[in-house]
């Protein structure tokens, strides 16, 4: 019995060792537009100025709350066109010049961004940005937000079947580094980043700057007003040890 006894507690201990192991995080993942580049209505002017030389119907505001979304989604809930028509990808490729060459120039890094992403490096977790622009867009949206050399990966809509507020992109980004979703903490700015994240099972942390309010980001397991904000609840907001 004694033998059996101390077979059980070493059976017991590893499996709470296990368990710490898999509970230990490992990775954050982090959206780019409004969460670390103060970008959200840039995109949704670019939007509102390629639909209206189309001679398409274009709101701003609603435009504007649309923004997190992919384009397999904005574009059919802001103009009921579908992305992958004529006139969609017209659309699409118009905004895009139009974002690049009027917009994405201009545009800076959230209050904190950079110093949020050397604090994370410090502590030897992986960065990953996951976001639902597309992959030929995210070195200069990281270029602008002053961040490229601090991210280690990345996943867009083209990793993807389905953009935000569908978990596919955050489930592409715990690929890329093998992590479970309890080894995840994600950062975004919009009711789709708090979604996308809660669907596939990882603790979200949202940031007001993109532009909601807190009711909107509802459902995040905390609510900071910006990268900055963040940094100054650095082992509070992602769980680490005092």
């Amino acid at each position: 019995m004694h033998f059996c006894d101390h077979f059980a507690r070493m059976l017991r201990n590893l499996d709470c060792q296990f368990k710490n192991a898999m509970n230990r995080l490992k990775v954050v993942i982090l959206d780019i537009d409004g969460t670390l580049l103060r970008s959200n209505a840039a995109h949704a002017m670019a939007f509102t100025e390629a639909a209206e030389s189309q001679g398409i119907a274009a709101d701003y505001t609603k435009i504007l709350r649309l923004i997190g979304k992919g384009g397999d989604k904005l574009i059919p809930e802001a103009f009921g066109i579908e992305e992958n028509s004529t006139l969609g990808k017209k659309l699409g490729q118009l905004k895009g010049k139009i974002f690049k060459e009027r917009f994405l120039p201009h545009l800076g890094p959230t209050p904190g961004a950079r110093e949020l992403l050397i604090a994370i490096k410090s502590k030897g977790l992986s960065r990953v940005v996951a976001t639902s622009s597309g992959r030929e867009d995210v070195d200069r949206l990281l270029e602008r937000a002053k961040i490229k050399d601090l991210i280690d990966d990345a996943t867009t809509a083209d990793d993807a079947d389905e953009s935000k507020p569908d978990p596919d992109i955050l489930q592409a980004a715990l690929g890329k580094v093998a992590a479970h979703p309890e080894q995840a903490v994600m950062v975004g700015d919009t009711p789709y980043d708090v979604e996308a994240a809660n669907r596939a099972s990882i603790r979200c942390l949202a940031v007001r700057c993109g532009g909601w309010n807190d009711q909107s980001l509802r459902g995040a397991a905390a609510i900071y007003d910006d990268p900055a904000d963040i940094l100054s609840h650095f082992k509070q907001a992602f769980g680490l040890p005092g």
